[in-house]
Order: structure tokens, then C-alpha cells, then sequence
């Protein structure tokens, strides 16, 4: 373990099993650093300490008591190897404890022990279970719960407590401690530099590097803990807003096309839809022309909710840039450049699913119809365009090569599509509007995939519906300007969203329901937890409704007239484009599936969504599935069938039935979750402390503040050499895929 840095390699300085090194891998850690900043979510404080009985189903909590009927085993069907034995607390009260891949623990306790374990209590089939908890062997059970167990001198925890860490099956928070506590010992932590400039510590009190490390792993206070959490999240909030501004400066010197908006061709075109826009579908579309008319690459973000018109908008943009003539290629670079006399500006439109992009073909089909524009589509399983030269009003199958030699002369001035637009022999003319729908989000080298072989870019909308808190916003999107679409089109009903207890009756009344608005015609969502029922043999798996499962109970019981059918994550891309086909044609009166049906296809006639399990879901996604059924103005319900057993989770599901829309949500949403709960790292890139400090919205400004004074005055950080090798590593870089 001599001669430590940040990049040496934990297997090779430190003994670990393969187990062990596994579960590191899934959880991102193979270097010092990676283990350096993988940080604890809490600290395991006496005032933790619970009974059985009194203990919350559902958050962490310390306990104390005996171990007992200790034995090893295996899971029924994935044979994974585990220790289980029973604790009895000192009110008698016994709770079953299971631990994953770590049977070796049966054999270290002796039966009779008195131990101390840190975990989440669940609620199973036969009573409360905890799986994988921290333990710790104890010589005597402590006879009151108030008794400190941190005044043993011989005890290697500090008097704050144990750093408790995220952790994964085959590696425990325990080891996660005692590694990191011998490399602080190292020497390592004394030739850290600092990489936020001193200026900044002493602005904001800061911790340095150094003490901020030692601060966060082994605190002997809750304000040395509290001050190192806010550097880290300073930190990673300062770096991305650091990368975020330089790479909004580079974007500054390239050179997109500057257009011409025809104001009157613009307001006939929008004056030809059936509707008048919403204040901010018009706040949004000025936004955007005003933009374009820049010669300066556009890089906006279109939020709405879920049915809020942003199609309607990126279609306005769409007309707006095909109106434009391309340049003569012989005055680029020019001051006084020339336009041709024929071809039209291209557009691109990106969509997240083959079917999402077929439908968007389709109303941009109606859209433009009469207009005389050419559209194109391009997914991996085919390519149409629009108009036939037999037919004006309809569409035809053609060969890829013949669409993308359209493409590439610039015949075709629209095309939409998936993936398939940013391959290799996908080639633009005049490619001057990027649309990117639903989170995909890609930087220069992606849209440069895109454009044409000169020194343009194109400009860059990328469109939404996640709800997003505006600090949040302000962190990771601000290399790019915002616009948000608040209102829904006029005539469109709000979703009756109720909350339905765990009773019989409770169920068949909304089972009723349902069945009232099938013989309507309409269309209903199942949404479930899991694809599969659960092992019968595990007595404390969780009893959560299965797509399998409970398809084949409604098909023979509530609903066996009509036609269900399933879909889940484990059916192929193809499988699933062929069902949800099937559910937009109407022949499929029930889809029962999993959360994939959060971002896809649009049903009009969908009007109703039962959401199983309802508690274990976020709300931003309970918020989206809710959005599938928000789709015309036919009345809207979204049942949340929920066993909400703590006033946390009855909070979090109540703020889904009074928000006004997804923005209030998406603060309500910040606002009850604490750190771990955010899910920071999967759907954002951020860590947890990061996604937690971004409740200050003070912090977030401060930070954006000071990343855009460095740029303005150094962007290549020649004068920050560390704030460089951060940046150039791109640590806290984000990505959208």
C-alpha cells in the first residue's frame, strides 16, 4: 500500500475476494478516488436507535437484541448463497434478518449474541424482515436504548458515530470504512491539490481537500460532517457549471445559420391549426425564431409537461428554418454571403422510439399537408416519405438509399426519426435545426454527426416533459437557454387522480369504473412493479403485483371480455414497438406493463391508468406514467393502488393528487426526498449530495456565478491548472442517453 494516489488500483493494494470486487465494479469503484468520493449517506447516531415494534417499515433504523436460529442456505432459484437467523429485541419482539452472498456471517455469530444492526426494515410475508444490515458483535446488550456504545476506547469509531455508505451485494459499508480510514493513514491525503482556488475557501468557508476527506469519512462532530458535505457539493455543483459555461463560450465562436423569419408566413402557418396557442407555446416560439435569426448556434431547452403542445412548437421552428434558402457555398466565410435560388434549410428531428417518430411523421404529415414540403422517415426498420409521387396526400415506403441520397442533395427538407439520423452514411445538404425529443441531450461531437460537411452548425432544440426543479435547471442545463411551456391546451380536463387503499371494495368500485369507460371505447394502462411474481419460497419477498401475473388474473376475472395484453423491459425493442402499435390501432383494450410505457407513444383514447405498488415509485415517475392519459380532451383518471405504511410515503403520493402540474411537483418532489432517494447518479449524473445541496437555491447561483466570472476572464483556466485537469477529465460531465 506504499506510494498511493488517486489512480492506483484498489485490487492489488488492498485484499479483496472476487465478491468483492464485483460489487465494487457495479458500483463504479475501482480507484482510491472512486472509493475516496463515494461518500456515506449518513452516520449511524444513537437517536437512530429503535424497537422492533416501534421501528418504520421502509427507513433505516438501528437495533439491538439477540441473534438467534442461525443457518446458511441458498435463494431458490438464482442459488445465491445466505445467512438468516431471528432477532429479539428486549421487549421480546423478533424481526427475520437475511444476508445476500455473505453466509459466512451464520458461522461468525454464535446463536445468542448480542448484536447491533443498522438496516431498512421491510415488510414481508410473514412480518418484517431486514436484508443485508450492518452488524456489529456486542459483549453485553445494552439494557437501556440511550446506553452510548461509542465511549469504548478500544472502539475504532469516533464518538459521532459509524459513516454508513451506499453499498452493493458482496461488499459491506463496514469494509467501505476500514479501507478508507487505512488509505487516510497512507500519507495519501498530504499531496492532494486543492482544485478549488483559495480565493473560493475562504469566500464560502470551505474546508480544504484535505480535511473535507477526513471531515466526511470520520467526523467527530455533526458540524465537521455538515461542512465537508457542503464543499463536495459546492464542489461537483462549481465543476459542472464551470464545464457547462466554457462549453457555452465555445459554442459562442461557431457559426450556425442566421435565418430569416417571415413573420407572415409564420402566423398563416400557425393560424392553420385548429387551435390558438397557449401563452406559453407563443412565449416559447419567440423565443426560438429570435434565436435562429443569430448566427450564433441556438442550444435551448423546451420544458413542458406531458400534452403541453411542444410538438406544436417544434413544428412552428421546423417551418420557420425550411422557408430559408441555403447559402452559395462560395460565401462562407464571406461578410456578405449569397443565398441560392432553390433547396430549403433542413431539419432534423430526433425521437426516442421507432414509434414515437412514426407518429410524429404522421403529424407533421397533417401539419404540412398541402404545403407541397417533402418529409422523410428514418428508423431501423424502414423508410417513408411524404408526399407519394401517385398519392399527394399520403405517404410511401422507400429504400433507405434512395431517402438518404434525398437527404443528402437536400430534396427531403424534414426528416424524423430515432438513433438511426446520427449514423455514419446519414448525410444533410443544409442541415440548419437539430430537434432532440424526450431528454436525449448531445453535445458538439453529437450534432457535428449531423450536419453537413462545412463550418456550420446546426441550431439545437432539445424538448422535455420530465419535470425539473429549477435548481436543478440551473445546475445541469445551464449551458443551455430554458424555455417552459406552464399550461395546458384550453379544453384539456385535469386528471382525477385518486389514491386507492389496500380493501376489496376499494378495488372493485375503480375496477367498475374502468369497465364503464372501456364499453365508452376508451383504452387502459395497468402499470406494475415487477414481470414476474415473486419466488415462492422467499418468505420475505416483497408481494408486489407482477405484469405476468396480474394480466392473466383480469383476462380471467374483472375484465375476461376484453382484450389485454402485456409489455415489460425484458421484451425486444421490436416486441415492444409491435404492442404498442397494437394499443395505438385499438387492438388492445388493456395494456398491463411495467414502467416503460413512462416515455413512448402517444393514445388519445387511453383515458385511464391503474398504477400497482404505487409507493414504489417516484413522483417525477408516477408523474410521467400519469401523462400517458393526458392525451385529448375526453376526462382523464389515474388510480394509484398504494400501501402507503409511513407518513413519508402518504405525504409524497397526496403531493401527486394536489399539484397543479409537473413544475410544482418537481419542487415537492425535491423537497420530501432526502439523500439517496434522489436517484441522482442514474437520471442526472450528479451524486446524491450534489442532487441534496441543490435545495439551496442560493448555493446553485453562487456557484454559477463564480464558474461564468472564471470563463469570462480565463476560458481556457490557463491560470487554474488544477480547475483544468478536472475540466479535461471531465469528472462531472453529463450525460443524456
Amino acid at each position: 500500500m506504499k506510494n498511493l494516489t488517486l489512480q492506483s488500483k484498489i485490487e492489488g493494494n488492498f485484499r479483496i475476494t472476487d465478491t468483492q470486487k464485483k460489487a465494487l465494479k457495479r458500483i463504479g469503484i475501482e480507484t482510491v478516488r472512486d472509493l475516496l468520493y463515494h461518500f456515506p449517506t449518513r452516520y449511524s447516531h444513537m437517536s437512530e436507535v429503535a424497537t422492533i415494534e416501534r421501528a418504520p417499515i421502509g427507513e433505516p433504523v438501528t437495533l439491538y437484541g439477540i441473534i438467534d436460529k442461525l443457518k446458511t442456505g441458498k435463494t431458490y432459484t438464482s442459488r445465491v448463497p445466505t445467512a438468516s437467523g431471528v432477532l429479539t429485541d428486549i421487549n421480546g419482539d423478533t424481526v427475520k434478518v437475511t444476508w445476500f452472498n455473505q453466509a459466512f456471517i451464520a458461522k461468525k455469530l454464535e446463536n445468542g449474541s448480542s448484536v447491533k444492526l443498522t438496516g431498512t426494515i421491510a415488510e414481508g410475508t410473514y412480518g418484517k424482515m431486514m436484508a443485508n444490515p450492518e452488524f456489529e458483535e456486542l459483549p453485553d446488550m445494552p439494557i437501556d436504548n440511550h446506553d452510548s456504545l461509542f465511549k469504548n476506547e478500544s472502539s475504532d469509531v469516533t464518538e459521532f458515530g459509524y459513516p454508513i455508505y451506499p453499498e452493493s451485494r458482496g461488499i459491506t459499508s463496514k469494509w467501505m470504512y476500514h479501507t478508507i480510514v487505512k488509505i487516510m493513514g497512507s500519507g495519501l491525503l498530504d499531496t492532494l491539490e486543492d482544485p478549488l482556488p483559495e480565493y473560493l475557501l475562504k469566500k464560502y468557508q470551505l474546508p480544504t481537500l484535505k480535511t473535507a476527506l477526513v471531515w466526511i469519512h470520520a467526523p467527530k462532530r455533526q458540524r465537521d460532517a455538515d461542512a465537508a458535505k457542503k464543499r463536495f457539493a459546492f464542489e461537483e455543483i462549481f465543476f459542472i457549471q464551470l464545464r457547462n459555461q466554457q462549453r457555452r463560450a465555445q459554442h459562442r465562436k461557431v457559426h450556425a445559420y442566421d435565418l430569416a423569419v417571415d413573420d407572415t408566413k409564420t402566423e398563416k402557418f400557425i393560424s392553420s391549426f385548429p387551435f390558438t396557442p397557449t401563452d406559453g407555446q407563443s412565449s416559447a416560439i419567440a423565443s426560438i425564431l429570435n434565436d435562429m435569426t443569430s448566427d450564433t448556434p441556438m442550444t435551448r431547452l423546451l420544458e413542458g409537461d406531458v400534452g403541453s403542445g411542444k410538438t406544436f412548437v417544434a413544428a412552428v421552428a421546423a417551418h420557420a428554418t425550411i422557408q430559408n434558402r441555403p447559402l452559395k457555398r462560395s460565401t462562407f466565410g464571406q461578410t456578405k454571403k449569397e443565398q441560392q435560388t432553390f433547396g430549403r434549410l433542413q431539419v432534423a428531428y430526433m425521437a426516442p422510439t421507432e414509434v414515437l417518430a412514426t407518429q410524429l411523421f404522421e403529424n407533421f404529415i397533417e401539419y404540412f399537408s398541402g404545403t407541397g414540403i417533402q418529409i422523410g422517415l428514418l428508423t431501423g426498420s424502414g423508410c417513408r416519405k411524404f408526399p407519394s409521387k401517385v398519392q399527394s396526400e399520403s405517404w410511401t415506403n422507400i429504400s433507405r438509399t434512395q431517402l438518404l441520397k434525398w437527404v443528402k442533395n437536400g430534396e427531403v427538407p424534414i426528416v424524423i426519426g430515432t438513433h438511426a439520423l446520427i449514423q455514419k452514411k446519414v448525410e444533410f445538404q443544409d442541415l440548419a435545426l437539430v430537434i432532440i425529443d424526450e431528454q436525449h441531450r448531445f453535445g458538439t461531437k453529437q450534432r457535428m454527426k449531423l450536419s453537413a460537411k462545412d463550418d456550420r452548425l446546426p441550431h439545437y432544440l432539445s424538448m422535455t416533459a420530465t419535470p425539473i426543479p429549477r435548481t436543478l435547471a440551473l445546475t445541469i442545463y445551464s449551458d443551455l437557454d430554458l424555455s417552459v411551456i406552464d399550461q395546458m391546451p384550453s379544453g384539456r380536463k385535469p386528471v382525477i387522480t385518486e389514491i386507492v387503499p389496500p380493501i376489496d371494495d376499494a378495488r372493485e368500485r375503480v375496477y367498475a369504473n374502468i369497465r364503464d369507460q372501456l364499453d365508452e371505447g376508451r383504452q387502459v394502462y395497468v402499470i406494475c412493479p415487477r414481470i414476474d411474481e415473486p419466488d415462492p419460497s422467499k418468505a420475505n419477498a416483497l408481494q408486489l403485483k407482477s405484469v405476468k401475473a396480474e394480466a392473466k388474473r383480469l383476462s380471467e376475472t374483472e375484465f375476461k371480455d376484453y382484450h389485454i395484453d402485456i409489455m415489460h423491459s425484458k421484451m425486444t425493442k421490436a416486441q415492444k414497438e409491435e404492442v404498442m402499435n397494437r394499443f395505438y390501432n385499438h387492438d388492445i383494450d388493456i395494456l398491463v406493463s411495467t414502467s416503460v410505457v413512462e416515455v413512448g407513444v402517444n393514445v388519445p383514447n387511453a383515458t385511464s391508468i391503474i398504477i400497482e405498488g404505487a409507493e414504489r415509485f417516484g413522483l417525477a415517475q408516477l408523474h410521467q406514467l400519469r401523462g400517458r392519459v393526458i392525451r385529448s380532451n375526453h376526462q382523464a383518471y389515474c388510480y394509484l393502488f398504494a400501501d402507503a405504511k409511513s407518513d413519508k410515503t402518504v405525504d409524497r403520493l397526496n403531493a401527486i393528487v394536489e399539484a397543479k402540474n409537473g413544475f410544482e411537483l418537481a419542487e415537492i418532489d425535491l423537497s420530501l426526498r432526502g439523500a439517496g432517494d434522489l436517484a441522482g447518479q442514474k437520471q442526472w449524473g450528479m451524486s446524491d449530495l450534489a442532487m441534496e445541496a441543490i435545495k439551496n437555491i442560493k448555493m446553485v447561483e453562487f456557484a454559477r456565478d463564480e464558474a461564468k466570472n472564471i470563463i469570462e476572464n480565463d476560458e481556457a483556466l490557463e491560470s487554474y491548472p488544477e480547475l483544468k485537469e478536472v475540466i479535461d477529465q471531465d469528472t462531472y460531465h453529463i450525460h443524456f442517453e
